[in-house]
């Protein structure tokens, strides 16, 4: 990987901390599955938690750039997290990340909006 191939998203520490825990999530209260994992472009459910998911999340609690598809990952991971109950963190959620539902939708939000924009970009 090239820094080209590199884009950095202008998130602030809150919205990187919202990343950063929605991935944490897959190692406490959620529930994933090899296959879910591989949908959200992981290679199993352990690197989702332990392998990719450990290296972003180390990324993101430093500010640094990731690429495009590590963005689409990390964003992916978390709304699927948040939201369901069946296979995340679902009603767990405000508990174990400190964050309500309500301050999470609207950072996830903020952060579905920058990310989406940054990755227009040429």
């Amino acid at each position: 990987m090239s820094a080209s191939d590199l884009v950095a998203v202008e998130l602030t520490a809150d919205e990187r901390f919202l990343l950063s825990r929605g991935l944490g999530e897959w190692g406490g209260p959620a529930n994933p599955t090899d296959d879910l994992a591989r949908a959200m472009g992981f290679v199993s459910k352990e690197d989702l938690w332990r392998g990719e998911g450990r290296r972003l999340r180390e990324a993101l609690d430093h500010g640094e750039p990731l690429t495009r598809s590590q963005w689409r990952r990390a964003v992916l991971a978390t709304e699927i997290v948040f939201a369901s109950d069946v296979v995340g963190s679902g009603w767990d959620w405000s508990i174990t990340t400190g964050l309500s539902d309500e301050e999470t939708i609207k950072l996830l939000r903020v952060v579905q909006r920058k990310v989406a924009r940054a990755l227009r970009m040429p």
